[in-house]
């Protein structure tokens, strides 16, 4: 059951990952960029932490603070991102796998 709505914020982690995974310019074939990702799909993602955190599926078996969601994209097929619930109660986003494997042509 969600507690109400929850701070979120993204790590220099989650912007690596972000980073290593999609360029800064759009691919040829339509792949999307990292500023077509951030600002498509991560406004949708920080809402889902924002209010669903304590109902989401736990990374690790009786961890509770690390959380995981799993979406289909709007612009990627498949998102997973880990949420690790801090000291201040705010959710840190602190990983991000994006399924680049889409056949973009």
């Amino acid at each position: 059951m969600s507690t109400g709505s929850r701070g979120v914020r993204p790590t220099r982690d989650f912007f690596r990952d972000l980073d290593a995974q999609l360029l800064a310019d759009r691919g040829p074939n339509g792949e999307p960029s990292t500023n077509d990702f951030q600002v498509v799909e991560l406004f949708r993602i920080i809402e889902e932490f924002a209010t669903a955190f304590d109902d989401m599926p736990m990374l690790i078996q009786g961890r509770a603070e690390y959380r995981v969601l799993i979406i289909a994209g709007l612009l990627v097929p498949r998102i997973a991102v880990t949420g690790q619930l801090a000291s201040d109660g705010a959710v840190e986003l602190v990983a991000l796998d994006i399924d680049t494997d889409a056949g973009w042509d």
